[in-house]
């Protein structure tokens, strides 16, 4: 399984960091021919499924995720969401948690995934890809 981690301090408060990162629809603008549904419609909770299309029309897949836990930042508190992916390419699990610093807040992104097809030796290679090209959409969605 590949695993990564990203992590941003951001000047902006919790609450705005928070509705910027779980801002499903937007992730898919970041992303190289992606686009992100919501099926389930708004507002996000524990139960939200949203699915990452990515391809050049016909040719392409789907990556449905669902929202197993869903707790926003409130009161100093920590926000983490939890998110499962269950497609039938990739497959694992996401968490994005959010904390209330003195100057703004603190994102920690994890995500842990089996791409299918994909062998165990190509992991560390995914890893760094997933640091990379999620670590740009974190930073673009906490610019916006």
């Amino acid at each position: 399984m590949a695993v990564f981690r990203i992590e941003r301090f951001t000047p902006l408060p919790a609450a705005e960091t928070w509705r910027r990162v779980t801002d499903w629809e937007r992730h898919g603008g970041t992303v190289p021919f992606t686009s992100v549904t919501v099926p389930t419609g708004p507002p996000t909770r524990t139960g939200t499924v949203f699915v990452a299309r990515t391809g050049l029309g016909p040719l392409g897949f789907d990556d449905p995720m669902e929202v197993v836990r869903w707790t926003p930042p409130a009161g100093g508190r920590a926000g983490l969401c939890e998110l499962e992916k269950r497609g039938p390419v990739v497959r694992g699990r996401a968490s994005i948690d959010v904390r209330p610093t003195g100057a703004g807040s603190h994102v920690i992104w994890v995500e842990e995934l089996r791409v299918r097809l994909l062998p165990r030796w190509g992991d560390p290679l995914l890893s760094a890809a997933g640091r990379r090209l999620f670590g740009r959409v974190l930073d673009t969605l906490l610019d916006d």
